[in-house]
């Protein structure tokens, strides 16, 4: 899986996403990188609200089990920026990925998440489905 290509999502800074600095907040990254992952999923065909309305068989979904990331130099107001995500690997019941937030081709931030797929509060094993989808993009 360490092959894949980064799913790219291009987002523009706004006064919101800023702190009294002017600088990104960083918990705004958060949010950038979950937008990543989302889109990155519906590029595979997965609907994350469609899994967790069950309109799929099952109802389930994602969440964050861990996340380690790095704030190498801050990103300010009107900037665009390429949220990169990878997935790394495919574990039992998780995919790790790799985010990565560039401006003009320079690292600003980077992470390491692994996202762990649940059902009903508890962990499930990677549908079936899901393992297809990802592994054919």
């Amino acid at each position: 899986m360490s092959n894949t290509s980064p799913y790219r999502l291009s987002i523009r800074i706004y006064y919101e996403d800023t702190d009294f600095s002017g600088a990104v907040y960083h918990a705004s990254y958060l949010r950038f990188m979950e937008r990543g992952r989302t889109e990155m999923l519906r590029s595979c065909g997965l609907n994350q609200g469609a899994l967790m309305a069950g309109q799929e068989g099952e109802a389930y979904g994602f969440v964050v089990r861990d996340m380690q990331i790095s704030f190498l130099k801050p990103a300010r107001m009107d900037d665009w920026l390429e949220i990169e995500t990878t997935l790394l690997a495919l574990g039992g019941a998780s995919l790790d990925l790799q985010q990565i937030v560039k401006r003009d081709g320079q690292i600003l931030t980077k992470a390491h998440v692994t996202i762990a797929c649940v059902a009903r509060g508890k962990p499930l094993r990677l549908p079936q489905a899901v393992r297809k989808a990802l592994s054919q993009s």
